[in-house]
């Protein structure tokens, strides 16, 4: 085998052109579309990094506010409790007042009720006594007629009343 020169030279001067014609039409362009590929690859994922940062952001403020929600509803709530049972102890203590109340004024009824009966009793009873006098002093009876006209007149007082 014999080596030949001129056509290794004619392969070096053939590939040059070749690769100054690559260079020119294809590498270019090539690397230009895989350069722009690149940068549209890292403008994407800066994006979903500066989308990521803005969720994690907004899940935490969702996270606060829920937070702020439940802590203010439990409060609504706890002050709801303790104004009812504020409210149901003061009916409770009204009602107790008003029962109290209630029970001194029948009392006081039943005994100004008890004290008119006992005068209104007095009265017929002092009435029952002088009639009953007037009448034995107009009669001289015996003891048996005067036992009878005290009956008589306990009877006819008994029917009054």
């Amino acid at each position: 085998m014999e080596f030949h020169w001129e056509s290794t030279v004619y392969a070096l001067v053939a590939f040059a052109i070749l690769y100054w014609l690559l260079n020119k039409y294809a590498f270019g362009p090539l690397i230009g579309m895989m350069e722009k590929r690149r940068q549209r690859v890292l403008e994407e994922m800066e994006k979903a990094e500066a989308d990521r940062k803005k969720a994690e952001q907004l899940l935490a403020e969702q996270t606060e506010a829920l937070q702020t929600a439940r802590k203010e509803a439990y409060e609504v709530l706890e002050k709801a409790r303790q104004t009812s049972s504020k409210q149901a102890d003061d009916l409770i203590r009204e009602a107790r007042a008003e029962a109290a109340r209630l029970k001194e004024d029948a009392l006081r009824d039943i005994e100004n009720e008890k004290q008119k009966a006992m005068a209104d009793l007095r009265t017929q009873v002092g009435e029952l006594s002088v009639l009953i006098a007037s009448k034995i002093i107009e009669k001289e009876v015996d003891a048996k007629e005067q036992e009878a006209l005290i009956r008589e007149h306990l009877e006819g007082a008994g029917g009054r009343s």
